[in-house]
């Protein structure tokens, strides 16, 4: 579903980003980052080779909203990653990922991008 497929991670905890990791790479992706703050995955984006993005919605306080917006614009598909249960607009129909992460959730909703 998501072999081979390169997924960068934008969590600014560390323990979570890297079972995030762990849970791509067992799933065949390549993981990418992570990254936990917004200036770090704005750079992240702006280098491309990224099929996907699973994106925090907060990175230590601050919105990632810079961070889907630049998504969009280049047209990288993202899950966005939440404790809250939905986000505002203009990105409250995109994928949402629940905290704490159930990994088959995960692969699922990455997965769903690629398919056909």
């Amino acid at each position: 579903m998501i072999e081979g497929k390169r997924i960068l991670v934008v969590e600014d905890e560390f323990i979570v980003a890297a079972m995030l990791c762990d849970t791509l790479e067992d799933a065949g992706a390549v993981p990418l980052g992570p990254v936990g703050r917004v200036n770090e995955a704005l750079e992240a984006v702006a280098a491309g080779g990224i099929d996907a993005v699973v994106l925090d919605w907060n990175l230590g306080g601050e919105p990632s909203l810079p961070v889907a917006t630049a998504l969009a614009e280049r047209g990288v598909p993202f899950v966005i990653a939440t404790g809250y249960g939905s986000v505002d607009a203009p990105f409250n129909d995109r994928p949402i990922l629940g905290k704490p992460y159930v990994s088959g959730q995960l692969i699922a909703k990455l997965g769903a991008f690629f398919q056909g």
